[in-house]
């Protein structure tokens, strides 16, 4: 590495940029590193609040499933909430759901008293435990 002497050295503390001009013309430019403010501070716990509790994974995740789907959806949004598991099911199906399960407990309710109609039934036509046949 060449040893220079320093020509103009320009920093432009509003864009956090600077450039060196040295004395062979050549020129460097790169950033200058800013101090952390507060709200820095604030977005990079956020940040990594978010990392750990594994959304930014899942966004990345469900961003990259609509990324390569063939054929785009027409709701983005309703798409990310698919995938995310935010969306249920539709409110007709919810309700559709919700009868079926009533109609399905009279049934078993049915079923049961029916079942034990023909317990008492049976315990007719068979003798007592006390009663054991002797072969």
């Amino acid at each position: 590495m060449a040893n220079y002497k320093l020509c103009f050295l320009y920093v432009d503390y509003d864009n956090y940029n600077y450039m060196i001009v040295r004395n062979d013309g050549s020129i460097s430019r790169g950033l200058v590193c800013r101090p952390l403010t507060a709200a820095d501070s604030k977005r990079e716990q956020f940040r990594r609040y978010l990392e750990k509790a594994g959304v930014l994974d899942t966004l990345t995740k469900v961003l990259v499933a609509l990324y390569e789907e063939p054929e785009k959806p027409n709701n983005a949004l309703d798409f990310l909430k698919q995938h995310m598991g935010a969306a249920g099911p539709e409110t007709p199906d919810v309700e559709a759901l919700r009868l079926e399960v009533a109609e399905l407990k009279q049934k078993y309710d049915a079923v049961l008293e029916e079942n034990k109609e023909l317990k008492a039934k049976l315990a007719q036509y068979e003798p007592p435990p006390d009663e054991k046949r002797t072969e």
